[in-house]
């Protein structure tokens, strides 16, 4: 027996319409597609059958959690919501800029502090810290600055 969505999709004629356009045109991403034509076959506005989200899940080759978070972002955020990726909301700005990376990689050169056989990268960001290069910086950030690869024209 077919369970009744939690969320009921009712699409206006514009909706449709926009979905179907974006179906077709072959213009926009797989899950796009794929969310569109969720959402025409869960429309169950104006006497359409509104399927069910097992019977869409199978008819899309797409899993029954899918179609039932389409349906719920279509009624929570509207049609763009259902059918888009959310733009990320966290961006990530760099640690150290150049000058600071320079004088990390200069600093990590020469021989290591008295009574230690090399750096370890605890040392080396105390040190950038205790010579104010930075306020502060984690191990992790110094790791992947020396890391980097140098950069190649070839």
């Amino acid at each position: 027996m077919a369970r009744k969505p939690k969320h009921v999709v009712l699409l206006t004629a514009d909706d449709r319409r926009r979905l179907t356009r974006l179906v077709r045109s072959g213009n926009h991403s797989a899950r796009a597609v794929t969310h569109a034509r969720i959402l025409l076959k869960a429309d169950a506005a104006d006497g359409r059958p509104g399927w069910d989200d097992a019977a869409i899940a199978t008819a899309l080759d797409c899993g029954a959690r899918t179609v039932a978070r389409v349906r719920k972002a279509f009624a929570e955020g509207g049609l763009d919501a259902a059918v888009h990726r959310k733009k990320p909301t966290g961006r990530r700005f760099r640690k150290l800029d150049g000058e600071q990376e320079a004088k990390l990689v200069a600093l990590a050169c020469p021989t290591p502090p008295d009574g230690k056989a090399r750096w370890t990268l605890q040392l080396l960001a105390g040190r950038l810290v205790e010579l104010r290069v930075v306020d502060a910086v984690s191990d992790e950030t110094v790791r992947r600055t020396l890391k980097k690869p140098p950069s190649s024209r070839g």
